[in-house]
């Protein structure tokens, strides 16, 4: 069943709930963490944890208890939960404030952390992949909140993927400000080009994902070169194979772009391979 941490209590989903003053809420002041459990293990906790207090700290904002009871917090709602499978979201805000933007007048940052079941696509979609359109809304410029931030302000890839709705397409493609391949609406994107698996840079406007840095890990084990680099949608349309990557998704193909048919629309050989050893990896814990 599912089950939230709240500012120190335990409660159902039905109970949970936040101030209206808290600054999450008013203003997206804040972070999160997407997470998830397999077979009771939660998979990379600590880079997880890591990157969440790293970004509160990037936004002025200390989280009120250490990452050692952050982890032991999230190993017992696992087990409370008693979902064998279970992904987690894990959220800091800056607090209960007033009115106004003064982060000071925030006393106390509320944390809260959902222990629950998530599935964004249909297990039919990782067979037969998603339809893509790029998006015109820009990624977020990186001098004006830094993609490795893990903020609670997600409207831009909101949009993006209001746009993917509206044109009928199953997921979209990010651009960042300068017209350069950054990301999906939230996962991580890879193209394979004659057996080399290539990924925008982090330093291209991007959040460094999880899964991500897992496949990357996965790929250069098993002798497959890794390029990250700069990439535009030319790369893109022309690719033998592209996938998105992340902790909701896993890893998932796009059977087109644009209109541009990938490959011949089914999961290539090289995703299809990492994916496998993705899972076998991420329940192995």
């Amino acid at each position: 069943m599912a089950i939230v941490y709240v500012n120190g209590q335990w409660v159902s989903k039905e109970q949970a709930m936040v101030s209206v003053f808290d600054h999450g809420l008013l203003y997206g002041d804040g972070v999160f963490e997407g997470i998830r459990a397999y077979n009771g293990k939660i998979f990379r906790l600590r880079e997880h944890l890591e990157r969440l207090y790293d970004s509160a700290k990037a936004i002025w904002l200390t989280i009120p208890i250490d990452i050692a009871e952050m982890t032991a917090l999230h190993e017992e709602g696992v087990k409370r939960a008693g979902l064998a499978d279970c992904y987690i979201r894990s959220v800091v805000t800056r607090g209960t404030g007033d009115l106004g933007l003064d982060p000071r007048k925030c006393k106390t940052p509320s944390i809260f952390v959902i222990f629950d079941k998530i599935a964004l696509w249909p297990e039919e979609r990782y067979a037969q992949g998603l339809s893509v359109v790029t998006a015109s809304t820009p990624t977020p410029h990186r001098e004006s909140l830094s993609p490795r931030v893990k903020s609670l302000n997600y409207l831009p890839h909101i949009l993006a993927k209001v746009e993917g709705i509206v044109a009928g397409a199953d997921e979209v493609l990010m651009l960042d400000s300068s017209g350069f391949v950054a990301e999906g609406s939230g996962a991580n994107l890879f193209i394979v080009r004659r057996g080399e698996l290539l990924t925008p840079a982090p330093h291209s406007g991007i959040l460094r994902g999880v899964t991500r840095d897992a496949v990357i890990e996965i790929a250069k084990a098993t002798g497959r070169t890794v390029h990250e680099t700069t990439l535009n949608r030319f790369d893109v349309y022309t690719a033998d194979e592209v996938f998105f990557t992340g902790t909701g998704a896993e890893l998932v193909h796009a059977n087109s772009v644009d209109g541009r048919k990938i490959g011949d629309g089914k999961a290539g050989s090289v995703m299809s391979d990492l994916r496998e050893r993705f899972r076998k990896l991420a329940k192995g814990g």
